[in-house]
């Protein structure tokens, strides 16, 4: 138990310097969230949900935690220079859990009148009547130990508001930065509130600047009312030794539409849990993930679509292509309850193993309560077909560069379904850069260099 207590000791010693810099909505459930921490512990391989990934390891070391909001020596605007052609974004950064509120006037945005978009801390210090209802009420403490202990420590985060028949046209872009000098852990939170019949887009970005030990816990709450769209994006480009921990959580009402396209080009160790609710008729999910991985990286996806309504439409696919030593799991639950009548799921987990040393476990599955449904799930596990292979070699093609454009066109699927084309375009290159081993680079970008 040395892993929980240290962390249950840093809570009790600074649980008023926690909840003094932050703000009462997130205040309210840490004494909730600690209990929990307590009686649960980190959970360990023989917890089924988390058997391909040792989490207690993973927050074994001693890492730093920023809980006396330090202000962190660097500006993101100067630094970090984001070269997509044609993608033009609100940009905002959040610097390892803080939300960077100093704009500079050139990058500030009108929005839409009623519309939120900046630090969670701030926005519940002064409108806590719209936070309030919605913070740590999907996400709860009692089931996870990783919930848990990001609620105990988060103090600052994201969140937008968008009210009811509001678009955004411009998408919006926030880049997590990781910074430290240090061994570094940051608890970041996400509240994301859509009124009916809102629309918008949203890309989320993870860069480290340093090459330290990172530890980033991060976890979503995404309501999204009736009739409302969101479209969000995630892209990973850490380094190896970052630690990504992501719990996301989504509702939605009645024909709402909700695309995650959540894609991991460079980490160390991620897992991410999504959990997806479709609680009123007529809700479309459309639900993509991809990861490329190499050397001793390890990406799992641990996904629950929840149909709870009737004539509800989830589509899902998750693609790995493990290179070296790299491992993968992917483990995801469709659930379909009773009454939910006329659900079409589809749940599809397909995977690369470029070396035998590579490893791939998957666990598609299906509950279904329901009489009148189309679902179906599968998986594949397999190497590049060698008739492929040896048909591209006979037309002048290397075998490098056949293995190559292989790669490139398995997780091309996942990427077609982006629907901003100056991000699906830059994704193409990105990609390609993976595979032939070359890290992007942005131009101008110190976090690159």
């Amino acid at each position: 138990m040395k892993a929980e207590k240290q962390y249950i000791d840093i809570f009790t010693l600074y649980e008023d310097t926690i909840c003094r810099l932050s703000a009462e909505p997130l205040n309210t459930p840490r004494a909730k969230a600690f209990a929990d921490f307590k009686h649960l512990g980190f959970p360990t391989r023989k917890d089924e949900k988390y058997k391909y990934t040792d989490i207690r390891s993973l927050f074994e070391p001693d890492y730093g935690l920023n809980l006396n909001r330090l202000d962190i020596p660097v500006n993101p605007y100067e630094v970090f220079k984001c070269d997509v052609p044609n993608m033009s974004t609100a940009l905002h950064f959040i610097v390892n859990d803080v939300f960077y509120n100093k704009v500079p006037a050139a990058s500030s945005m009108h929005l839409p009148q009623g519309v939120i978009v900046g630090s969670l801390k701030e926005t519940a210090k002064e409108n806590p009547q719209i936070v309030k209802p919605f913070y740590a009420k999907l996400a709860n403490t009692a089931n996870d130990a990783i919930t848990a202990i990001n609620t105990m420590f988060a103090q600052d985060g994201l969140f937008i508001y968008v009210p009811d028949n509001t678009i955004i046209e411009k998408p919006i872009q926030i880049i997590n930065i990781l910074r430290s000098d240090v061994n570094f852990m940051a608890n970041r939170r996400i509240l994301i509130i859509m009124g009916e019949n809102a629309r918008a887009q949203l890309l989320l970005c993870d860069h480290a600047m340093d090459n330290v030990n990172f530890l980033a816990t991060q976890v979503s709450e995404i309501y999204v009312g009736r009739g409302a769209t969101l479209h969000l994006y995630e892209l990973e480009e850490t380094h190896t030794s970052s630690v990504r921990l992501a719990n996301c959580h989504v509702w939605q009402e009645e024909n709402s539409n909700v695309l995650l396209n959540g894609i991991t080009l460079h980490n160390g160790t991620t897992r991410n849990t999504t959990q997806v609710t479709l609680n009123g008729p007529h809700a479309e999910l459309g639900f993509y993930g991809m990861a490329i991985a190499d050397k001793n990286q390890h990406v799992d996806n641990n996904t629950f679509v929840d149909h709870a309504a009737s004539d509800c439409t989830s589509n899902e696919l998750f693609k790995y292509v493990l290179d070296e030593h790299a491992t993968g799991a992917f483990a995801g639950l469709a659930l379909v309850r009773p009454g939910a009548q006329h659900t079409h799921s589809q749940q599809t987990n397909r995977n690369l193993c470029a070396t035998r040393e590579a490893r791939m476990w998957t666990q598609p599955q299906l509950e279904i309560y329901a009489d009148d449904v189309k679902c179906s799930h599968g998986a594949t596990v397999g190497q590049l077909d060698e008739n492929a292979l040896f048909y591209m070699r006979t037309r002048g093609i290397s075998e490098r560069e056949a293995r190559l454009l292989l790669m490139f066109a398995f997780v091309n699927e996942v990427i077609d379904h982006i629907r901003m084309d100056a991000l699906k375009d830059r994704l193409h290159l990105l990609v390609e850069k993976r595979f032939r081993g070359e890290l992007n680079k942005c131009q101008g970008c110190a976090i690159c260099k």
